[in-house]
C-alpha cells in the first residue's frame, strides 16, 4: 500500500465500514473474525478495485458478468482476489459464471444450479453456492419461497461440482433498525431448519445486510454482509 492511497477517499471509507461491521459485532456479542465484508464493486472500474485490494480487501461482489470478466482480466496479477457473483442469474451467462467465479449468491431454481454444475471446469474447485430467498415475498424480487428450500437445497446437495453454503436475502428497504431486523430472523432461522434436515452440509453462510442495515444483518446472524455505497461511493449506470 503507498501512502497516498493510505489516505484516500476509498480507504477512509473502507476503514469506516470495516469499523462498522467490527462494531456491529461486539454490539451483538460476536467474535470479530464471525463476519466477512464482501466489497460490492459493480459499476466500479478496476482501478478502484486494485486499490480495495491494496488495502487489504480480497472478496468482491459483482452483478453484470461482461462488466466482471473485464475487470478479472485486468486484475490477474492479484493474489487471493475472491469473485463473487451477486447479481440475477441467466441461462445464457451461467458457463461464464461457472468459470470464472468462486462463489455464487443468487441460486433460485435448479434449473440454473444444474447449468451451473455442468459447466464448473473440474479442475476447479465446487462453486461455492448460496441460494437466494424471496424472504419479504415481493412480486418483484428474484428468490425461491421458504416453501421452496428444502427441495432446492436437496438437488443442489446432490450437484459434485457445487458446495452449498448457505442462503441469501435482499429485503425490501426498512429505516427501522427492529423492521429490518425480522426478514433476517427469518433467513436465518430458515438457514437453521436446513441444517437440521442436512447435517452433513457445510451450511455456515448468511449473506445478507448492506450499506442501510448492515448492523441489523450482523445482529440476526450474518457472516457476509454485501457492502458497495459506503464502500465505494454511489452507484453509477452499468455500461
Amino acid at each position: 500500500m503507498t501512502a497516498s492511497s493510505a489516505h484516500s477517499p476509498l480507504a477512509e471509507s473502507l476503514a469506516a465500514v470495516r469499523t462498522r461491521l467490527a462494531e456491529a459485532l461486539n454490539d451483538a456479542g460476536r467474535p470479530a473474525t464471525e463476519a466477512r465484508l464482501l466489497a460490492v464493486s459493480k459499476t466500479k472500474p478496476a482501478a478502484l478495485v486494485r486499490e480495495a485490494w491494496h488495502l487489504g480487501q480480497r472478496e468482491f461482489g459483482e452483478n453484470y458478468v461482461q462488466e466482471a470478466l473485464e475487470k478479472q482480466a485486468a486484475l490477474a496479477d492479484l493474489d487471493g482476489i475472491v469473485w463473487h457473483f451477486i447479481g440475477p442469474l441467466q441461462s445464457n451467462k451461467t458457463r461464464d459464471i461457472a468459470e470464472h467465479f468462486a462463489w455464487v449468491h443468487s441460486v433460485d431454481r435448479e434449473k440454473i444450479a444444474r447449468r451451473l454444475n455442468d459447466q464448473r471446469p473440474e479442475g476447479l474447485p465446487p462453486l461455492e453456492i448460496c441460494l437466494q430467498v424471496n424472504i419479504s415475498d415481493e412480486a418483484t424480487k428474484s428468490g425461491a419461497s421458504l416453501a421452496e428450500l428444502p427441495a432446492l437445497a436437496e438437488a443442489v446437495l446432490s450437484m459434485p461440482r457445487l458446495r452449498l453454503r448457505g442462503l441469501m436475502a435482499i429485503p425490501a428497504p426498512a429505516e427501522d433498525r427492529e423492521a429490518q431486523r425480522k426478514p433476517f430472523a427469518r433467513l436465518r432461522e430458515a438457514l437453521e431448519a436446513l441444517r437440521e434436515r442436512f447435517p452433513e452440509a457445510p451450511l455456515d453462510t448468511l449473506s445478507m445486510g448492506m450499506t442501510g442495515d448492515l448492523e441489523a444483518a450482523v445482529r440476526e446472524g450474518a457472516t457476509l454482509v454485501r457492502v458497495g455505497t459506503a464502500i465505494f461511493g454511489e452507484r453509477e449506470p452499468p455500461r
